[in-house]
């Protein structure tokens, strides 16, 4: 993949990561499965990279019922068991396990909310926020709007869900624009 243009730094390492940064990451998303899609990810991320799970992700689409919330839902304790014998995933019981729940709330909020996005938006005012970032070090890790999202999701008995994985996934779907002033995408995602 081509590195000529000016891109953020941290999505460098490879082409997946490259493709990642300049085809999604940012893009305001407003389908359901795709936002379901990143809590799962994001979720699993947790203590770890994203460029593991960026590299597993094939596999998490095809364990987990191509992201249909209706479907991870209902997984059993058998499927559960069977999805931490996969090294195609990253096999943390407790991550697994809130995956599953976390279907379960999600379902609970676009039966009430009408959709899982109608929610989510509403904690940016329904439009993206623009930071103007010039450097990886002023790149924030929360903000007033991510706390307030993880307080909400937890109460709502959501897993792996704090203000830190809820910044990463409003970056990932677009509710921020968190691309350095310098990069062709933050021009580009204005």
């Amino acid at each position: 993949m081509s590195t000529e243009k000016e891109r953020c730094p941290w999505c460098l390492g490879f082409d997946q990561y490259i493709q990642y940064h300049d085809e999604e990451w940012g893009v305001p998303v407003h389908d359901d499965r795709k936002h379901f899609e990143f809590l799962i990810l994001e979720g699993a991320q947790a203590g770890l990279s994203w460029a593991t799970v960026l590299k597993k992700r094939e596999n998490y689409r095809n364990l987990f019922a191509e992201f249909e919330p209706e479907k991870v839902a209902k997984f059993d304790q058998p499927k559960i068991d069977e999805l931490l014998q996969n090294p195609g995933i990253i096999r943390n019981k407790l991550k697994v396990n809130g995956t599953v729940t976390n279907a379960q709330k999600f379902l609970e909020i676009q039966n009430e909310f009408g959709s899982f996005d109608q929610y989510i938006w509403s904690f940016v005012n329904h439009k993206p926020i623009i930071n103007q970032i010039k450097s990886m070090q002023e790149a924030p890790a929360t903000s007033p709007e991510s706390d307030a999202l993880s307080k909400d999701l937890k109460k709502r008995g959501f897993k792996f869900v704090g203000s830190t994985i809820m910044y990463a996934h409003m970056q990932a779907c677009g509710l921020v624009n968190d691309h350095l002033t310098s990069c062709f995408r933050y021009k580009e995602l204005n």
